[in-house]
């Protein structure tokens, strides 16, 4: 009989100078991992430039890995109004390359991303981290932060691939 073939999910940590993103592979129920990075935009380059950048990489990362889905992180409650602005335009530009691409996408808020990778929603960002870790079955926790997000995202995507993926 064939073996199955394994989907994977691409997860991203949206924001306009660093976007994190991991790659995870379903394999068989267990979350295994295959890739992690960043996207950095030089905060000298014009916003468009920048949002051009981001756009552009995300499409080369579907374009190699060919998701199942993508997860990414909804934009939380957020006291700055012009962080939060640059990564509601980050968010939209990789929103934009996944809906080229057709992949499906999932989102998700903090909170859900970690009961999924935790069991606890307001786990702390070590201890998500220190989960990450564990359930990739990696020597250390990925660095920096955003790549740990990214690879959490994309574990919580893995949780709710029944939904058509």
């Amino acid at each position: 009989m064939p073996r199955k073939k394994r989907k994977c999910i691409l997860g991203i940590d949206p924001g306009i100078h660093r976007t994190g993103y991991g790659v995870v592979v379903d394999d068989r129920g267990t979350a295994r991992y295959q890739d992690a990075g960043l996207i950095e935009t030089s905060k000298l380059l014009p916003h468009e430039r920048r949002l051009t950048k981001i756009h552009r990489a995300v499409g080369k990362l579907i374009t190699k890995y060919r998701p199942a889905g993508i997860a990414i992180e909804q934009l939380f409650f957020c006291t700055n109004t012009k962080t939060a602005l640059a990564v509601g335009e980050a968010r939209g530009v990789i929103l934009l390359a996944a809906g080229e691409s057709r992949i499906p996408i999932m989102e998700f808020t903090p909170l859900q991303v970690k009961q999924a990778v935790t069991g606890y929603g307001k786990a702390d960002k070590h201890q998500v981290q220190q989960m990450v870790k564990q359930i990739l079955g990696l020597n250390t926790i990925p660095k920096p932060d955003d790549v740990a997000d990214g690879l959490a995202i994309a574990i919580c995507g893995t949780h709710t691939k029944g939904r058509g993926l």
